[in-house]
């Protein structure tokens, strides 16, 4: 019997859905429904969703209306993404009443993300109650990263209580892409030192030895690190504070502006590359000088962790580039790895110009440092996260 998993990615004012077949890795749907508690035009022929559990009747329906009723699906589980499980919380996991109460109490370390992640996990737990859901954690990969890499240099007590150290996110995503990539080279995942690149709206790194990682971009939250869509990644501690005490920001203002006007949309106003490599080109003086600031700055950075991190493995066997931009911006894979070739990393300029969208590689042959863009599938591997745990 073919089985399949439903998985959802609830956010504040969406729900993404996939139903995936782990076994042959298939999707047999898939679609997101957005715009959720959003007053619609009268004129509109938009239907309002009013909110998530008519977001997920609307998922069943267009599943439905697809050929694929629930019946049909076969569905042994519903898994989901939830970014921070915090100290403990770390393994895929049955969800229950007390890990509810849990990650409520987590909330605080991913504001943007865990509360509408328990949101959706409520409304489907009811909506189908004879189905185990399981919670697939961003912040599992990373759980038992080296101490001197989880470890921030404050006063130890505090971060004891606090339960303060850097957690990593996207693992799932980094997980899999580093597994994918030993695949693809035909090598044993035990041989490799590799750097994981997952560029999209939210962006990491990540340092991988033996397929464990020593070392990732973000940390206590998913603001830390890269420069992001509207994240800022990496700031001096003391904007904060000086921005409380000198521009009378609150504390909610300030992490508000880091997390929702920063990065990209706070350098220039956008976070689709595909518009700002349009404004770098454009004739416009105003457009195009905003916007090669913000993409300088997003380069920038991206090589100083390349950089930092080739020091922490000593050398690369593997650097991959994934997710949204990383997959698809050609340019930002060449600027990103530019001038490189003292430390054996090269680019096949036509190999990465292609536009294909499946595994490839896209360094020359014979390079030390093999260079690939490998496509991310986070909802195949949560689904197989729900497997694992289904067979015990």
């Amino acid at each position: 019997m073919t089985r399949s998993v439903l998985v959802l990615n609830t956010g504040s004012s969406s729900v993404k859905y996939s139903v995936v077949q782990p076994d042959s890795g298939a999707t047999i749907a898939d679609g997101m429904v957005d715009r959720i508690g959003e007053e619609v035009e009268p004129d509109s022929e938009r239907e309002a969703v009013v909110d998530h559990a008519a977001a997920l009747q609307v998922v069943f329906d267009s599943l439905a209306e697809g050929g694929n009723s629930l019946d049909d699906l076969r569905l042994v589980a519903v898994g989901h993404r939830v970014v921070h499980g915090g100290p403990d919380l770390y393994r895929p996991t049955v969800v229950d009443d007390a890990m509810i109460a849990q990650l409520e109490r987590l909330a605080p370390l991913a504001p943007l993300h865990n509360p509408p992640a328990i949101l959706g996990l409520e409304v489907a737990r009811r909506a189908l109650p004879e189905l185990p859901h399981i919670a697939v954690f961003d912040t599992a990969f990373f759980h038992d990263l080296p101490p001197a890499a989880a470890t921030y240099a404050i006063d130890h007590e505090i971060a004891a209580e606090w339960g303060i150290r850097r957690y990593g996110f996207h693992g799932t995503s980094h997980q899999y892409v580093s597994e994918q990539a030993a695949d693809f080279l035909g090598a044993p995942l035990e041989s490799l030192s590799q750097i994981v690149l997952h560029l999209g709206n939210g962006a990491s790194a990540s340092a991988i030895v033996g397929g464990r990682p020593v070392e990732t971009s973000m940390g206590l939250t998913p603001m830390e690190g890269l420069v992001m869509g509207t994240r800022s990644g990496d700031v001096d501690p003391g904007v904060i504070t000086y921005l409380w005490r000198t521009a009378g920001m609150s504390v909610e203002d300030i992490e508000s502006m880091l997390n929702r006007r920063s990065g990209m949309r706070g350098l220039c106003g956008e976070i689709d590359f595909r518009v700002i490599r349009q404004r770098i080109e454009s004739g416009d003086e105003s457009d195009r000088g905003a916007a090669q600031l913000a993409y300088d700055v997003y380069i920038h950075r991206l090589r100083k962790y390349i950089g930092a991190y080739l020091a922490v493995l000593g050398t690369a066997d593997v650097i991959t580039f994934t997710a949204g931009v990383g997959e698809n911006d050609a340019a930002v894979r060449r600027d990103a790895l530019s001038g490189l070739s003292a430390f054996g990393i090269e680019l096949d300029e036509h190999l990465n110009d292609s536009p294909a969208k499946t595994a490839r590689r896209i360094s020359p042959d014979g390079s030390p440092t093999t260079v690939l863009v490998i496509p991310t599938n986070e909802e195949l591997a949560i689904a197989r996260a729900c497997t694992q745990v289904l067979a015990g």
